[in-house]
C-alpha cells in the first residue's frame, strides 16, 4: 500500500479523544464553509448510532444534507431577488379555501413535465399581477 499525505493525515488523528474529534470537525467545517453539517451534526452521529449506520451511510448523509440545504438556501435568495410582492409556496397553498381546485393538478404542474413536453401556458388573472413578465 502507497502511503500519500492524506493517508498519513488520517493515520496522525487516530488517537482523537471524542472532544477533540468534535472540535476538528467544527473547525474543518468552518474553513471549508460547510455550515449545515456543522449545525446537523450531532443529531446525524446520534441518529447513525440508534440506525447502526455504516460509516459510509453515515458519511453519505452529511454531504447530501449540506447539498439539500444549499439548494433550499438558493431557491429562497432566488425568490428575493427576483422581487416578488409576495413569498407564495405550493406547500403553503390551501385547497380548502378552493375545493374545486384538484391537489393532484397542481402536483402534477409543479412536476415541470409539461414543460419539458414544450406544452403551451396561459396566464390568467387581474391585471398588474405580473403576468406579462412571464
Amino acid at each position: 500500500m502507497t502511503t500519500t499525505t492524506t493517508t498519513s493525515t488520517l493515520l496522525r488523528r487516530r488517537g482523537l479523544t471524542e472532544e477533540a474529534a468534535t472540535a476538528a470537525v467544527d473547525t474543518a467545517c468552518r474553513r471549508l464553509r460547510l455550515p449545515t453539517i456543522r449545525s446537523v451534526l450531532d443529531d446525524a452521529v446520534a441518529a447513525a448510532t440508534k440506525d447502526q449506520l455504516t460509516y459510509t451511510r453515515f458519511l453519505a448523509k452529511l454531504p447530501l444534507a449540506e447539498v439539500d440545504d444549499r439548494d433550499r438556501r438558493s431557491t429562497v435568495r432566488r425568490v428575493k431577488a427576483a422581487g416578488f410582492t409576495r413569498e407564495k409556496y405550493l406547500e403553503d397553498f390551501d385547497y380548502e379555501a378552493n375545493p374545486s381546485i384538484n391537489p393532484a393538478t397542481i402536483h402534477a404542474l409543479a412536476a415541470g413535465d409539461w414543460i419539458r413536453r414544450g406544452e403551451p401556458l396561459c396566464l390568467i388573472g387581474d391585471s398588474g399581477t405580473g403576468k406579462s413578465h412571464c
